[in-house]
């Protein structure tokens, strides 16, 4: 009887400890601060950027589900969704918002609060965009990372140029919901026009769809070769893109070597990576107590330069030796 006893009141303090097991967890979870985390970008394709920022946290002493939350939203281009995501995360007092690659998200969330930290990474000037009052000294509660996206729009007009000097009429796809970004790839090829005499037709694309168009408008004015203007939801199409230059035979241009890798013809740009990773350190940085306005402005030391040797062969283009002596990257 006795043992009987002893038995039951072990397995109810058994029981109510095992209770409190998943509240203890939960309660764990909700000190944790938590991070908002924006892209253009689709989920799909984004592996890579997302294992950097993971490791940028982690160099600053930060892992996920240990002691930080991160919320992922991914907004595959669905720029519209922005005001009233940042309103949210502003709303529920997120610790950091964290916008890799996105000058329209970092401006959203610049916007939303003067208050709660922004860690961004952008391709325009973050003084020109009002993100930050200078970049060593950016006074306010953002800061982030720049990786020269004007910079990258000449630099990649006058690659594609070199590899096709005989090209006149040039497409330019942009997407006019991310307006920082196609507002400079507008004024850089308007300057490489004049500079070099193409003539420019400009296309715009904010969906799967009117990608699709765009290329079907080529039946009737096809141009000698296309530009891809940087923009996070045209990354997450890359194997749509490279379909649709393969089935008109267009030799195309980006920014992002993700897109020669799948089979494009040439990028040159900024590796995304690096972006991401340094937004994931500097968003550490802040969860330990740093403020925004005492991170300077990180600026790009990395670019690439990606040609596929394979897909100019098959559009019959002879690439120059002379350019494939400078590519960082040839794929065969």
């Amino acid at each position: 009887m006795a043992i009987d006893i002893a038995r039951r009141k072990f397995i109810a303090a058994l029981g109510g400890a095992a209770a409190s097991w998943p509240r203890a967890a939960y309660a764990q979870q909700q000190t944790q601060p938590a991070v908002g985390f924006v892209s253009g970008r689709s989920a799909d394709g984004s592996a890579r950027y997302l294992a950097a920022f993971r490791e940028g946290l982690k160099a600053a002493g930060y892992v996920e589900g240990q002691n930080v939350t991160v919320e992922y939203h991914w907004l595959d281009g669905q720029y519209g969704r922005l005001a009233a995501l940042m309103a949210d995360l502003v709303r529920r007092q997120v610790a950091v918002i964290a916008t890799p690659g996105s000058d329209v998200a970092a401006v959203a969330a610049k916007t939303a609060t003067a208050t709660v930290p922004i860690v961004f990474g952008v391709g325009q000037d973050p003084v020109k965009l009002g993100l930050v009052a200078s970049l060593a000294r950016p006074g306010g509660n953002a800061t982030g990372f720049n990786f020269f996206g004007e910079e990258v729009v000449a630099k990649g007009l006058g690659l594609l140029h070199s590899l096709l000097p005989n090209a006149v009429r040039l497409a330019v796809l942009i997407n006019p919901a991310n307006a920082p970004i196609a507002e400079a790839t507008l004024s850089e090829a308007q300057k490489a026009a004049s500079t070099v005499g193409l003539q420019i037709r400009i296309l715009n694309a904010m969906t799967p769809g009117e990608i699709d168009a765009a290329f079907a408008s080529f039946a009737n004015e096809r141009p000698d070769a296309l530009f891809v203007s940087p923009d996070g939801f045209f990354s997450s199409r890359s194997g749509q893109f490279v379909t649709l230059t393969a089935r008109d035979k267009i030799p195309a241009a980006y920014w992002n070597r993700d897109f020669v890798a799948a089979g494009g013809l040439m990028s040159y740009g900024t590796d995304l990576a690096e972006t991401f990773y340094q937004v994931g350190v500097y968003t550490g940085t802040i969860l330990r107590g740093t403020k925004p306005a005492d991170l300077p402005v990180v600026q790009s030391t990395k670019f690439v330069f990606a040609i596929n040797h394979q897909t100019a062969r098959t559009l019959g283009i002879e690439v120059p030796p002379a350019m494939l002596s400078i590519a960082d990257e040839v794929i065969e």
